[in-house]
Protein backbone atom coordinates (compact mmCIF):
# COMPACT_ATOMS: atom_id res chain seq x y z
CA UNK A 1 0.00 0.00 0.00
CA UNK A 2 2.73 2.30 0.71
CA UNK A 3 4.90 1.49 -2.22
CA UNK A 4 2.00 2.25 -4.35
CA UNK A 5 1.15 6.34 -2.26
CA UNK A 6 4.60 6.62 -3.25
CA UNK A 7 4.89 5.77 -6.89
CA UNK A 8 1.42 8.01 -7.11
CA UNK A 9 2.99 11.09 -5.01
CA UNK A 10 5.75 10.96 -7.65
CA UNK A 11 3.98 10.83 -10.20
CA UNK A 12 1.75 13.76 -9.66
CA UNK A 13 4.98 15.80 -8.85
CA UNK A 14 6.36 14.66 -12.13
CA UNK A 15 2.73 15.67 -13.93
CA UNK A 16 2.76 19.18 -12.02
CA UNK A 17 6.44 19.34 -12.88
CA UNK A 18 5.49 18.96 -16.45
CA UNK A 19 2.59 21.43 -17.12
CA UNK A 20 4.80 23.98 -14.52
CA UNK A 21 7.40 23.79 -17.37
CA UNK A 22 5.00 23.97 -20.32
CA UNK A 23 3.11 27.17 -18.59
CA UNK A 24 6.37 28.91 -18.16
CA UNK A 25 7.52 28.23 -21.96
CA UNK A 26 4.04 29.32 -23.24
CA UNK A 27 4.21 32.36 -21.12
CA UNK A 28 7.46 33.89 -21.96
CA UNK A 29 7.01 32.86 -25.62
CA UNK A 30 3.66 35.22 -24.99
CA UNK A 31 5.37 37.85 -24.11
CA UNK A 32 8.28 37.82 -26.57
CA UNK A 33 5.76 38.03 -29.39
CA UNK A 34 4.40 40.80 -27.38
CA UNK A 35 7.58 42.74 -28.15
CA UNK A 36 8.72 41.48 -31.51
CA UNK A 37 9.54 44.87 -33.72
CA UNK A 38 8.21 44.43 -37.65
CA UNK A 39 8.52 46.92 -40.77
CA UNK A 40 4.96 46.94 -40.44
CA UNK A 41 4.83 48.94 -36.89
CA UNK A 42 7.52 51.09 -38.40
CA UNK A 43 5.38 51.98 -41.23
CA UNK A 44 2.11 52.11 -39.11
CA UNK A 45 3.21 54.08 -36.37
CA UNK A 46 5.87 56.51 -37.32
CA UNK A 47 5.37 59.70 -38.51
CA UNK A 48 7.16 63.22 -38.75
CA UNK A 49 6.45 65.18 -36.41
CA UNK A 50 5.94 62.65 -33.25
CA UNK A 51 7.39 63.74 -30.56
CA UNK A 52 10.36 61.47 -28.14
CA UNK A 53 7.43 59.89 -26.36
CA UNK A 54 4.94 58.78 -28.64
CA UNK A 55 7.82 56.81 -30.58
CA UNK A 56 9.27 55.23 -27.52
CA UNK A 57 5.42 54.14 -26.60
CA UNK A 58 5.44 52.86 -30.29
CA UNK A 59 8.92 51.15 -30.47
CA UNK A 60 10.25 50.99 -27.11
CA UNK A 61 13.33 51.78 -25.59
CA UNK A 62 16.17 52.45 -28.47
CA UNK A 63 19.33 50.19 -28.46
CA UNK A 64 21.80 53.36 -28.96
CA UNK A 65 20.88 56.86 -28.24
CA UNK A 66 23.33 59.49 -30.19
CA UNK A 67 23.80 63.01 -31.49
CA UNK A 68 24.32 64.29 -35.05
CA UNK A 69 26.96 67.04 -36.27
CA UNK A 70 24.68 69.24 -35.53
CA UNK A 71 23.53 68.38 -31.74
CA UNK A 72 20.35 66.94 -32.92
CA UNK A 73 18.84 63.23 -31.02
CA UNK A 74 19.45 60.14 -33.32
CA UNK A 75 17.69 57.31 -31.66
CA UNK A 76 18.97 53.63 -33.38
CA UNK A 77 17.01 50.48 -33.00
CA UNK A 78 19.37 47.83 -33.79
CA UNK A 79 17.14 43.99 -33.47
CA UNK A 80 18.73 40.57 -34.29
CA UNK A 81 16.24 37.80 -34.16
CA UNK A 82 16.91 33.75 -34.94
CA UNK A 83 14.46 31.20 -35.71
CA UNK A 84 14.79 27.63 -35.39
CA UNK A 85 12.68 25.32 -36.24
CA UNK A 86 13.16 21.65 -35.76
CA UNK A 87 11.02 18.41 -36.44
CA UNK A 88 11.61 14.68 -35.74
CA UNK A 89 9.94 11.79 -36.38
CA UNK A 90 10.64 8.16 -35.01
CA UNK A 91 9.05 5.08 -35.61
CA UNK A 92 8.77 1.23 -33.53
CA UNK A 93 7.93 -2.06 -35.28
CA UNK A 94 8.18 -5.98 -34.56
CA UNK A 95 9.95 -7.63 -37.02
CA UNK A 96 8.87 -11.72 -35.91
CA UNK A 97 11.24 -12.04 -33.05
CA UNK A 98 13.30 -8.73 -32.79
CA UNK A 99 12.20 -4.93 -32.54
CA UNK A 100 13.06 -2.49 -35.10
CA UNK A 101 13.58 1.42 -34.75
CA UNK A 102 13.92 3.96 -37.11
CA UNK A 103 13.61 7.76 -36.70
CA UNK A 104 14.06 11.02 -38.85
CA UNK A 105 14.59 14.56 -38.44
CA UNK A 106 15.12 17.89 -40.21
CA UNK A 107 16.13 21.32 -39.19
CA UNK A 108 16.02 25.25 -40.26
CA UNK A 109 17.74 27.66 -38.82
CA UNK A 110 16.74 31.57 -40.23
CA UNK A 111 17.70 35.33 -38.85
CA UNK A 112 16.21 38.15 -39.30
CA UNK A 113 17.47 42.38 -38.99
CA UNK A 114 15.63 45.41 -38.41
CA UNK A 115 16.93 48.62 -37.76
CA UNK A 116 15.84 51.48 -37.43
CA UNK A 117 16.94 54.85 -37.46
CA UNK A 118 15.18 57.97 -36.07
CA UNK A 119 16.13 61.13 -36.68
CA UNK A 120 14.75 63.81 -34.30
CA UNK A 121 14.81 68.50 -35.01
CA UNK A 122 15.92 70.82 -32.48
CA UNK A 123 12.32 70.81 -31.23
CA UNK A 124 13.06 66.81 -30.39
CA UNK A 125 10.69 66.18 -32.99
CA UNK A 126 11.08 63.30 -35.53
CA UNK A 127 12.57 64.90 -38.55
CA UNK A 128 13.25 61.62 -40.77
CA UNK A 129 13.56 58.03 -40.31
CA UNK A 130 14.55 54.76 -42.19
CA UNK A 131 14.87 51.55 -41.69
CA UNK A 132 16.51 48.21 -42.79
CA UNK A 133 15.20 44.84 -42.15
CA UNK A 134 16.91 41.56 -43.74
CA UNK A 135 16.43 37.91 -43.58
CA UNK A 136 18.46 35.16 -44.33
Amino acid sequence: MIRNSIGLLISCIAVLAGCSAAQHAASTQEGLQGTRLTVGTVQKEIRKGMSGAEVAEALGSPNIVSTDEQGREVWIYDKISTDRVQSESSGYGTLILFGYRGSAGASSTSQQTLTIIIKFDNDKKVRDFAYHATRF
